[in-house]
């Protein structure tokens, strides 16, 4: 019986994990052949492996397909990935299931980041955006943690969430009050803040995927501390782990994916809170499996957003931030509802 059940349990988690590269798949296709000129899914593959195979009006679709929706196509996986796992590790490390990429003042620390590089430096092009968006959010996370550190308790969660939340008002309001101030600042800006795939050229993926890939083999190398530490900081030292070396692993690694993910595409919502959820619920709590389903989910959802914002008033486009944001409302009261009958 204890046999069947071990098989009947891995069945399971294959068929979850072949079923988020299934949404995945398809999130991609869509994304490649969906938008104001819609192109097939067969000349889609042809203008990828073979350009000179794609038909009848093969150049306007393969100078669609690989020139203007594989540049957002790739910035979506980067961004949804990072944004989805970095949400798996600001829960665990607050033990805050309404946690987000936010809650490290990481968000606010790469928007002072693009507003130094407009109001400053002049800079007016996305790809120039995205290091000063990038060493924002570093500069938040770190002072974030060493600020929690300094603590009488340490970095924990608590100090952790409040620290965040403490930075990310104050980031917030020194970014608002710039804005205020600074019209054609607020103007360049506005466009970068409302979280959108459209418009990112091949470079800005090229240069984000080295922050996220990073970001993603750091939180996989802590994903057994992250188990340990969910049982509380004693037993995990009882276990065997290195309590402080794992936070400040797992506070690099959401840095890292938080900050290239906002660089790239602006403070995109929603994504970093739902996705966790929906792969706990999928795989159970070992944090491996929630990472690996949630490296999947979160492109999908994030592409499927993107696309639907393609699709709602054609032939202009409502930005992916917006779809996530509307979807996030009824996720979080569906949320708060679920949590109110457990504890009932």
């Amino acid at each position: 019986m204890t046999q069947r059940r071990r098989t009947g349990t891995r069945a399971r988690r294959l068929a979850v994990l072949a079923g988020s590269a299934g949404a995945l798949a398809l999130a991609v296709l869509a994304s490649l052949a969906v938008g104001s000129r819609g192109i097939a899914p067969d000349r889609v593959l042809a203008a990828l492996l073979d350009p000179g195979a794609a038909g009848p009006g093969a150049s306007g679709d393969v100078e669609i397909v690989r020139s203007m929706r594989v540049p957002r196509t790739v910035t979506g996986l980067a961004v949804g990935a990072g944004l989805a796992v970095a949400g798996v590790l600001m829960q665990a490390l607050t033990r805050n299931p309404l946690a987000d990429p936010r809650i490290m003042g990481v968000t606010s620390g790469a928007s002072l980041g693009v507003v130094t590089a407009i109001t400053l430096f002049g800079l007016t092009t996305l790809p120039a955006y995205v290091w000063f968006g990038v060493v924002g959010a570093a500069l938040a996370g770190a002072l974030v943690y060493a600020l929690s550190a300094r603590t009488r308790d340490g970095a924990s969660p608590v100090t952790l969430a409040l620290a965040g939340t403490a930075l990310d008002a104050s980031l917030t309001g020194i970014v608002v009050g710039v804005l205020t101030v600074n019209a054609q600042t607020f103007d360049q800006y506005r466009f970068w803040a409302v979280g959108s795939l459209a418009g990112r050229p091949p470079e800005v993926a090229l240069w984000v995927l080295p922050f996220v890939a990073a970001g993603l083999v750091v939180a996989f190398g802590v994903a057994r501390g992250l188990d340990a530490l969910a049982l509380g900081d004693d037993m995990a030292r009882g276990l065997g782990r290195d309590v402080g070396r794992t936070r400040l692993l797992a506070a690099v690694a959401a840095v890292l994916l938080t900050g290239a993910a906002v660089a790239a595409a602006g403070p995109i919502g929603f994504v970093g809170l739902a996705v966790p959820h929906l792969a706990r619920a999928l795989t159970g709590t070992d944090h491996r499996r929630v990472l690996a389903v949630s490296l999947l989910l979160g492109p999908a959802l994030l592409l499927a957003a993107d696309v639907l914002g393609r699709l709602i008033t054609p032939p202009a486009e409502v930005r992916a931030g917006v779809v996530t944001a509307l979807l996030g409302a009824p996720f979080l009261i569906l949320l708060v509802r679920r949590a109110r009958t457990v504890t009932a």
